[in-house]
């Protein structure tokens, strides 16, 4: 049974019209996620649908018997109050029970040791957890969640995945993490251009969904400009052949004319810009950090290597954070020595973005760009770093850059704080992006950026000619863009080769390595480190120099890994080949479901092959540039 209906829904925020009149409804028992770019009225649908904001027009309809329950991404909590109390408070209703135990336990899962602590001591992070908790708490019909997983770790994350995979009641959530709706949800809701587009599916089969609708939309659309060319020719033809024309052909030419083709989302455009590496890049020399009598980091030692894809995890509040404040010249270490190239020029994307300027200053005289004043106008901010930017298709203008990063013209003159949460962290990172950086620091950037923003975001790290250092929850973007994982435990950051899944697989699915997998993971081997650089600061070579001096048997290819190395490259050329003839044939079949289907599986399984293809080639490149550097 239908538990909510939105009918001809009508929502606008000055001259931005967010919905028009767009409808959808939900199910009992339906875990419901929805998504679209920033600015398109996510968090808004979820304030209308809790009934904390009105609409324009149109109505919202809920079932008399339903209770609802609604996590904002700025909750507020009495400040006075100790985190148990304000849990049990918010979570406590007529029919309430003894759920002390349960608060207790699950306050302990997310993170809290000290729950008589005021709610005024807490971070922004701890109160959305505790929030998060009471929400889940309630036992309510149908709850709504906007941005759940944001400040969670790992840990955190898979626990509140496989809790609401369990609950029976009814679900709506925004979320960017893709994982996290794959698993949970079984329904996806699109917003796009004001209306709302639902998928019974989750969120991999959204995906396949919204690329067959779209392929033959386009396909339709070809079909029509043709009927129209010889239409348009006819009136032509028949105009100089006489003085009257047929009105019903004249009339189908007429409405095919009128007819608007279909508009998919614009998507932001990256352009690789950085600046060159000298032979110095960022070293850490023993570095050793805490605050409060308590140790963050202890005795950490690396040598970023030239375009490093390096991923630190860990649970909240064991230092990551600290950790690339330091990297970016943010806060100095206790003790240790941090070393940064004169070449180096570091974009850090912080986790937060600050609500007052500071006036502390970073070494080169530049403030923290990580404030945005609400009262500045979009494009003067980023004119503060450049008028005109140097990018692969020559200097760009700050406004041309802008309309790349979905800031229409008419929007690059308006006030920062008109824009939505997730469109002022894309800005920020436009602006980070501006300054040609060689080295890029992500904190969490996947807690306020879109998921067709982060999709390209991964693509522009593919080819950014520099360092990665990221420190994110989110186990799809660790995926897909690192390839070393700094793991802290108790103080001491352990290296595991390979992203999040590989790391996962070998410490255990709770994501935290046991003491015996901690101490095996120490014990690189000589080939990892001489591939990766180690504690002891060495390079590659270095490395290898010092295990070769052990004894350590020499690197090669075997007779297959040769005869695959020198083949490989042809056989992703081949692959590539295929799924081009693959999307020929399925527009030329958008009419036959049955084809079309067949197609749709047999690109899947070519663009696996391909993705399988691509991972090896990745592999085999590594030892061969291993070999080399020995033999240097």
């Amino acid at each position: 049974m239908n538990i909510l209906t939105i009918e001809n829904l009508t929502k606008a925020y000055t001259d931005r019209l967010l919905f028009d009149g767009a409808s959808f409804s939900v199910q009992e028992g339906e875990k419901v996620g929805i998504i679209g770019i920033n600015g398109t009225g996510k968090s808004t649908l979820l304030r209308i649908i809790a009934g904390e904001e009105e609409p324009d027009g149109g109505s919202v309809i809920r079932a008399n018997h339903i209770v609802m329950r609604y996590l904002s991404q700025d909750p507020q909590l009495d400040m006075e109050k100790s985190v148990l109390d304000n849990v049990l408070e918010q979570a406590a209703s007529d029919n309430s029970w003894d759920i002390e135990g349960e608060a207790k336990s699950m306050l302990t899962k997310l993170g809290f040791t000290d729950l008589t602590q005021k709610a005024g001591e807490l971070s922004g992070g701890q109160r959305k957890r505790a929030a998060l908790a009471a929400a889940l708490l309630g036992r309510e019909e149908l709850l709504i969640l906007d941005e759940p997983t944001n400040h969670l770790d790992q840990g955190m994350a898979t626990w509140l995945e496989n809790y609401l995979k369990r609950r029976k009641g009814a679900l709506i959530m925004v979320t960017h993490d893709r994982y996290f709706l794959d698993s949970v949800t079984n329904r996806i809701v699109e917003i796009d251009k004001g209306q709302f587009y639902s998928y019974q599916t989750n969120y991999s089969g959204y995906l396949e969904l919204k690329a067959q609708r779209e392929e033959m939309a386009v396909a339709t659309e070809r079909k029509r400009q043709s009927v129209l060319r010889v239409e348009l020719e006819w009136i032509r033809r028949g105009a100089r052949a006489r003085s009257t024309k047929q009105k019903a052909h004249i009339q189908r030419y007429e409405e095919l004319r009128d007819q608007k083709g279909p508009e998919f989302d614009s998507k932001v455009e990256m352009g690789s810009i950085s600046t060159r590496m000298g032979r110095t890049t960022v070293e850490l020399h023993h570095i050793c950090k805490g605050y409060e009598g308590r140790e963050l980091i202890r005795d950490f030692s690396y040598i970023f290597l030239k375009n490093d894809r390096v991923g630190f995890i860990g649970k909240n509040g064991c230092g990551k954070t600290t950790l690339m404040k330091m990297l970016a010249g943010r806060i100095q270490p206790d003790s240790g020595e941090l070393v940064v190239g004169q070449t180096i020029q570091i974009g850090y994307y912080s986790q937060e973005i600050e609500e007052q300027q500071s006036d502390e200053r970073l070494e080169d005289g530049t403030r923290n760009i990580a404030y945005m004043d609400p009262k500045m106008r979009v494009i003067d901010y980023i004119k503060e770093t450049a008028e005109y930017i140097r990018t692969e298709d020559g200097l760009v203008s700050a406004s041309s850059m802008l309309e790349r990063f979905l800031f229409p013209a008419d929007q690059q003159y308006s006030l920062i704080g008109k824009l939505s949460g997730g469109e002022k962290r894309r800005l920020n990172l436009l602006r980070i992006l501006v300054g040609a950086p060689n080295v890029l620091i992500l904190d969490e950037p996947t807690n306020s950026l879109d998921i067709a923003t982060l999709t390209v975001l991964e693509d522009y790290l593919d080819h950014f000619q520099g360092i990665v250092i990221i420190v994110s929850h989110d186990r799809y973007f660790l995926d897909r863009t690192v390839n070393r994982i700094f793991a802290f435990e108790n103080g001491t950051l352990t290296q595991y080769e390979g992203n999040y899944t590989d790391y996962e697989n070998r410490v255990g699915t709770d994501g935290y390595a046991s003491d015996l997998t901690m101490e095996s993971s120490r014990k690189l081997s000589g080939e990892e480190k001489a591939n990766t650089g180690n504690s002891d600061g060495l390079t590659g070579k270095e490395a290898y120099k010092a295990s070769k001096q052990n004894g350590q048997k020499k690197l090669k290819f075997s007779y297959k890994e040769q005869r695959e190395y020198e083949t490989i490259e042809e056989d992703i050329a081949a692959l590539e080949e295929k799924l081009e003839t693959l999307d020929a044939d399925m527009v030329a079949n958008a009419t036959n479901s049955k084809r079309l289907s067949e197609l749709v599986e047999e690109k899947e399984a070519a663009e696996q092959e391909l993705e399988e293809k691509m991972e090896r080639w990745e592999y085999l490149e590594d030892l061969a540039e291993q070999i080399r550097n020995q033999d240097a």
